[in-house]
């Protein structure tokens, strides 16, 4: 019977069918697969291709000696994946069964140890990749999420960017570290946020230990929530819809989440006893352990896979954010010119914004609970939304195209004139009236409508029912 030498069998296996295999293997420079913990450990993991790679003895020259011994060679010619992709599986199912080992209750510092002898860096996609994996094969993701915590410790100090002081390379376009030095870049400013809230965390920690809490230091703490926020819109997602990552929105994501509910839990309590001080201590530990994923496992995994036109496209999307922990995004030099717009599609109205069918668009303006009219520039009533319904104030299409102010009766005109007239000269923005109408609270606003460079473009006008907001409040009073 002819002894097989599959390339892309686990060590372990190929020592169980083959008596002479350790000898050789060995013999080549692989002298620790005598070793039996090592046999049982990393010899079910590695591979033959995944030990050459390790090693850096050449593929060629062990199926060479092994030849010589009488072995036939097999997955030579492996088709459906070449060496960096088996490399890249490898790594990820061995890192899986790192965290599995954890997960059963093995203790840190002997899979550490393990890990330290056997991987001088992991990248950090491969981090995901085997987090990814581990939900692909029917973990759920909260026994995932569980050994978040855990395996950040497992891998610090490990991770390549990182690994004797020096940088992932990514390539020009993708090295992370060119991206955080960028002005105005989006991660250049998840990562002064990350070294703002390392600095207050930090600080709030002396007053725990001094017991003496700095109420207004940890209102700043609590903004961490913005950061995650803005992480949870336009990193997650984008990952793991366009890049098929969901590692991320499923771990990291839930933990952001946890951290928040904790951090807004703590803040209604009213005093700090030692119950307090612990609780307070472990979620600042998991908000440490956060700033350490994001910026050596999820910044460098986003890095590796945002297009230049995704980070424009996050930077824009930025914008709608309010400013957190004390930092001002710069500009980005490369958006500061760029305006999204969606292509014209055939049967939709296209906006800035996205686009509609007109019977789209038409339902959405009806089911707002809103009574909306807008006036243009030259005082001419163009639109009123939902004719049919009951209304507080009717409007006729028949006034459409008609001035606005041959719809209001003379005792109202003049109000209504100085009102637009303030819109136009830039003197105001809005007026709000406040009034009963049918034996209901009614709120009508008028808002000049404008451009991106304040030319007046119409006014619109907003009723609504405030009725629900008046028995809302009624109600809270009486409990």
């Amino acid at each position: 019977m002819s002894k097989v030498l599959d390339l892309n069998k686990p060590v372990f296996e190929l020592a169980e069918k083959y008596p002479d295999f350790i000898e050789i293997f060995a013999g080549l420079g692989f002298s620790d697969i005598k070793k039996p913990a090592m046999l049982n450990s990393m010899g079910r993991i590695i591979t033959i291709r995944k030990g050459s790679e390790m090693k850096g003895i050449p593929l060629d020259k062990i199926k060479e000696v092994f030849r010589e011994h009488g072995y036939d060679i097999l997955g030579d010619g492996d088709d459906k994946k070449d060496s960096k992709d088996i490399i890249e599986d490898d790594n990820a199912n061995l890192l899986k069964q790192y965290l599995i080992r954890l997960s059963k209750g093995e203790s840190l510092e002997s899979v550490q140890k393990e890990f330290r002898e056997n991987f001088e860096s992991v990248d950090a996609s491969e981090i995901m990749k085997a987090e990814q994996s581990l939900m692909e094969s029917g973990v759920p993701y909260h026994e995932v999420q569980k050994l978040c915590d855990i395996h950040s410790a497992l891998f610090h100090g490990a991770t390549s960017n990182e690994v004797n002081g020096e940088e992932i390379e990514y390539g020009d376009s993708k090295d992370v570290s060119k991206l955080i030095e960028t002005k105005g870049h989006p991660l250049a400013t998840f990562t002064a946020e990350n070294k703002k809230l390392e600095k207050y965390l930090n600080e709030f920690l002396e007053d725990v230990k001094k017991q003496d809490i700095d109420r207004e230091l940890f209102a700043k703490i609590r903004e961490v929530s913005l950061h995650y926020a803005k992480k949870g819109d336009l990193l997650y997602p984008l990952l793991k819809t366009k890049y098929n990552v969901s590692g991320p929105s499923s771990v990291m994501w839930s933990v952001d989440d946890e951290i928040r509910d904790e951090l807004g839990r703590l803040a209604k309590v009213e005093k700090e006893d030692e119950k307090w001080l612990e609780d307070i201590k472990a979620v600042i530990t998991r908000m440490q352990e956060m700033i350490y994923k994001e910026e050596n496992i999820l910044f460098p995994i986003c890095a590796q896979n945002f297009s230049d036109e995704d980070w424009i496209n996050i930077y824009i999307d930025s914008k709608g954010y309010e400013n957190c922990l004390d930092i001002i995004p710069e500009s980005f030099d490369r958006a500061k010119r760029i305006r999204r717009e969606f292509d014209d599609i055939d049967g939709e109205i296209v906006l800035p914004g996205g686009h509609f069918t007109k019977e789209q668009l038409i339902a959405l303006l009806d089911t707002m609970p809103l009574e909306i009219t807008f006036v243009d520039e030259n005082d001419i009533n163009r639109f009123f939304n939902d004719n049919d319904s009951p209304k507080a104030f009717k409007r006729p299409l028949m006034a459409i195209d008609r001035d606005v102010f041959s719809c209001h009766p003379p005792k109202i005109e003049p109000m209504v004139r100085e009102i637009i007239s303030g819109f136009k000269d830039g003197s105001r923005d809005e007026v709000s009236i406040w009034m009963k109408k049918n034996n209901k609270d009614m709120l009508v606003r008028y808002m000049a409508v404008r451009d991106k460079n304040r030319k007046y473009l119409g006014t619109m006008e907003i009723v609504q029912d405030m009725d629900f907001a008046r028995k809302h409040f009624e109600e809270e009073d009486k409990e």
